[in-house]
């Protein structure tokens, strides 16, 4: 298989240079950068081929400020930040096909989060790629988002994510684990 390398670094780059951004320009997203950016949701790979997932996508000023208090606590003091943002993706899981089910109670993982994981990371790193930055919620009153978006109470919202161009080009530095905490190789 052939290999470009500068394919390669840039997907390094994408990875390194990738941040939660909390801070947004008032510029709206162009509508083919989202469309492109849901198109690399939508090839995400998932458990059985199941797709258990639905994107509402809020880009109406008025909405989107309805979805961004939904997603901040004042107790808390988070997620103040999404009115800033133009974009929030909200994404909510779907029925996963019979086999991914099964697999689900077989193996006691619901492979549709795992999913829906993977289609969110897509969904940033395309963000990136377009210059654009990102943020998952995962704390916000689902019932509230439901409610205000016409999503049946029967669904479940896993995340949100805030889409817009970043107020600073900064990247900061990150703190992770080393390698000898996180990797280990042949045994535990």
């Amino acid at each position: 298989m052939f290999t470009d390398p500068k394919l390669n670094e840039y997907f390094y780059w994408l990875v390194n240079n990738r941040q939660s951004d909390r801070a947004y320009k008032n510029t709206p997203v162009e509508k083919d950068k989202i469309l492109r950016i849901l198109e690399a949701a939508r090839i995400a790979p998932s458990a059985c081929n199941a797709q258990p997932w639905k994107f509402v996508v809020v880009d109406d000023p008025e909405l989107k400020n309805r979805l961004a208090d939904a997603a901040a606590s004042r107790v808390l003091g988070i997620n103040h930040f999404t009115k800033q943002a133009p974009v929030h993706i909200v994404i909510v899981m779907e029925s996963a096909n019979l086999n991914s089910n099964v697999g689900s109670l077989v193996k006691h993982k619901t492979f549709p989060l795992i999913d829906i994981g993977i289609s969110a990371e897509h969904i940033c790193l395309a963000a990136k790629s377009e210059g654009l930055g990102s943020c998952m919620l995962g704390w916000f009153d689902e019932p509230a988002v439901k409610k205000l978006l016409g999503i049946p109470k029967s669904k479940r919202i896993p995340l949100l994510i805030t889409l817009g161009y970043p107020e600073k080009d900064e990247i900061r530095e990150k703190k992770r684990k080393s390698y000898s905490d996180i990797v280990s190789f042949n045994r535990y």
